[in-house]
């Protein structure tokens, strides 16, 4: 890598943030100088673990735990991060699930239920506006920034599912509404990742990965710091980028 910021001095709060691209996001901006709060499910251990190590290295990691697909814990959450900041210059929406363990093919619309519908809703969607909104006065204090991440899924990729995939075009869209609601003082943006490798919670199998390493043009899955590195480039470059979703997919879908 090597693009660095100086970030001394910098704020974020980085949702979902504790294993796969979160976890790389907050890593990365810790250790260029930022205070990070790292939102985490409360009984998942692996939060913990990661502000502690970050701290033994000797940067700068808070806890934030809450669930943002729950109205209410989500903005109270958010609330929380930015009082133990004490400013917010970057919110990053990454907290996201795929509701299914394995792939649904767009033709199972009998897969496709009310329940996973809600699942994917309320956590893909809802989430990041609710993070988004309460996050909005203190953003707009600091000039700061928004950057969410949505898929190739919500772009031209069928994705997990097709339910998955349409939160994740609503990403997308709500990403340009916001980028025009909220400037000039806020720039909002969105990463779109392909098949990354990271704790993800689709069982993809060894074949289907061997298929997007050989339909992708660079030959390779994206790690999660791939995908950390233009989050935070747009967070804290790329002044004149707004209401934009980058694709980080190694050309998969070109």
């Amino acid at each position: 890598m090597s693009m660095r910021f100086d970030l001394t001095g910098k704020t974020a709060l980085v949702t979902g943030a504790a294993s796969g691209i979160g976890l790389a996001t907050a890593t990365m901006l810790a250790r260029f100088g930022a205070t990070v709060a790292i939102n985490h499910l409360i009984d998942d251990a692996r939060g913990p673990e990661a502000i502690e190590r970050l701290n033994n290295e000797g940067h700068q990691a808070l806890a934030a735990p809450g669930d943002v697909s729950v109205a209410g814990e989500c903005e109270t959450m958010v609330l929380n991060a930015i009082q133990k900041l004490g400013r917010l210059d970057l919110l990053v929406n990454n907290a996201g699930t795929p509701g299914v363990r394995e792939v649904v093919e767009p033709r199972r619309l009998d897969l496709i239920t009310e329940e996973l519908w809600n699942t994917l809703l309320q956590t893909n969607l809802l989430g990041v506006f609710r993070c988004s909104k309460a996050a909005v006065p203190a953003l707009q204090e600091a000039r700061g920034a928004i950057v969410s991440v949505a898929s190739i899924a919500g772009l031209h990729s069928p994705g997990s599912s097709l339910a998955y995939g349409a939160t994740k075009a609503g990403v997308v869209s709500l990403t340009k509404n916001l980028a025009r609601g909220l400037g000039p003082d806020v720039r909002v943006n969105a990463v779109a990742p392909g098949a990354v490798d990271s704790s993800w919670q689709i069982e993809w199998g060894e074949n289907r990965r061997q298929q997007s390493i050989d339909r992708a043009a660079l030959k390779r899955r994206c790690t999660p710091e791939d995908i950390a590195e233009v989050i935070v480039f747009l967070g804290f470059g790329a002044g004149m980028v707004t209401g934009q979703t980058i694709v980080v997919d190694g050309g998969l879908t070109l």
